[in-house]
């Protein structure tokens, strides 16, 4: 269902059972953690998360972890030209 970069990837499964007793599987809570703090990075006019994640990472389908290391509530939030980035250190 996810692929093996995908941050849901190691999210456990649960039956959820569905008001017309239909029974569902679904996700439970990824809860984000702390990440450590690599360096930061000032966002460009240009810039693109996978693109970062790249640069960063060599992975472009790794800029969750950048996501998930800034509070904002929407992606896009971080790409706002001046805005200081955190890139955290990858997990293994």
């Amino acid at each position: 269902m996810f692929s093996d970069t995908s941050r849901y990837k190691r999210v456990k499964d649960y039956l959820a059972v569905d008001s017309n007793g239909a029974v569902n599987q679904a996700k439970r809570i990824r809860f984000i953690p702390r990440y450590e703090t690599a360096k930061y990075y000032l966002a460009k006019e240009y810039d693109r998360l996978d693109l970062l994640a790249n640069v960063f990472y060599k992975d472009p389908t790794k800029f969750w972890l950048i996501c998930d290391a800034n509070d904002v509530m929407f992606p896009s939030d971080l790409l706002k030209a001046g805005k200081k980035i955190i890139i955290p250190k990858e997990r293994e």
